[in-house]
């Protein structure tokens, strides 16, 4: 029997890819590994799948600026390394994939120790600290984005990001019923990430009143984002986070404003779905979500509103633009020949596989 590890976490983003993949090699009759922290999100996320073992390490993060852990996390990743070493000695897979994240460090580390071949995917234009200290120990590095691979080099293919399933099965009807909403008006979808976007949330709600005489607006704000003053509001229909319904959703929506995170546009290009986007700005991050919008925007995939701009007036006023405009986003996607990267980074882990 063929074995294959996963790791990656962190973040939603972390995570999500390997959810789209692990169904397949189940199927397949692999037996299937996970290797994440005790306590990130990871855990939560694949321990709800039936089939995966998932083994804990320690991990410390990877930060750019200066903070105390600074100090004590390089010995995590150290114990991490020595954990994940241990791992891939005891199981010994046919290979690795690994989404990124800190916790990945000390795993393709593992990895290589016990010359397992490792597939790497970055999902940003530029790469992330963990895949810069990775990349050199991995045997093929998948990228979401053309420009990705350019600068990754000889051992990087443009896959596209591995996407769920279930994302494409979605039905308007459904959509609309879960919503409250009766189809009269196009549908605005928010989404600003799993832990919310707060700067969005407040624009878009004090653009409301400009918004509700053209759309019904569905607001996915995030845990903890709820404003309840706005509970019941007609045309508006908040949720902190949505899961089983999403696919539903996306079918009941006609445009999108999103973050820009690498994820979130390879579901909006897949689904081929109009957007606009607001990017983190460079101070709140390293300035990736500001790259990846301007790649959408220069693909004609997305219309961009950089978030210093960004005020209730302004916001209205891109949205309704967007859906003016909405059918030249929606052509420009359906002129992309890579949506959906689940297949072609399959066949790279079946054929990277010792």
């Amino acid at each position: 029997m063929k074995r294959i590890v996963f790791t990656g976490g962190g973040t939603a983003g972390h995570v999500t890819p390997n959810l789209a993949l692990i169904p397949h090699f189940l199927e397949a009759g692999w037996d299937v590994h996970y290797i994440g922290t005790a306590d990130g999100m990871e855990r939560g996320l694949i321990e709800k799948v039936d089939g995966v073992t998932y083994h804990a390490v320690h991990s410390g993060k990877l930060r750019r600026y200066f903070d105390p852990k600074n100090f004590s996390d390089p010995f995590k990743v150290l114990k991490g390394m020595h954990e994940a070493s241990a791992l891939m000695k005891k199981l010994k897979p046919n290979v690795l994939f690994s989404k990124g994240g800190f916790v990945s460090v000390p795993v393709v580390y593992g990895a290589w120790l016990h010359r397992v071949p490792a597939v790497l995917h970055e999902s940003d234009i530029t790469p992330g600290l963990a895949n810069k200290l990775t990349a050199p120990m991995g045997r093929v590095i998948c990228t979401t984005f053309p420009e990705a691979a350019k600068l990754l080099g000889a051992k990087a293919v443009y896959t596209g990001t591995p996407l769920r399933a279930e994302l494409f099965s979605g039905s308007r009807e459904k959509g609309l019923r879960f919503l409250g909403f009766d189809g009269v008006k196009p549908v605005l979808l928010m989404m600003g990430g799993s832990s919310g976007a707060a700067s969005v949330n407040k624009a878009l709600r004090e653009a409301l009143d400009k918004l509700l005489p053209y759309f019904d607006v569905a607001h996915i704000c995030g845990k903890g984002n709820l404003d309840e003053s706005l509970a019941g509001k007609p045309g508006y229909v908040q949720k902190e986070y949505v899961s089983e319904e999403l696919p539903d959703l996306f079918a009941a929506a006609d445009i999108m404003l999103s973050r820009a995170g690498a994820n979130a546009l390879s579901e909006i290009l897949a689904l081929k779905m109009p957007a606009l986007l607001v990017p983190y700005p460079k101070g709140a991050s390293r300035g990736d979500q500001i790259l990846n919008a301007e790649s959408f925007k220069a693909r004609g995939f997305s219309h961009v509103l950089p978030q210093e701009e960004m005020t209730p007036q302004t916001l209205a006023a891109a949205i309704k633009e967007l859906y003016a405009n909405r059918e030249v986003c929606r052509r420009a996607m359906e002129a992309e020949p890579l949506h959906d990267g689940t297949q072609k980074v399959i066949e790279i882990i079946e054929a990277t596989a010792k």
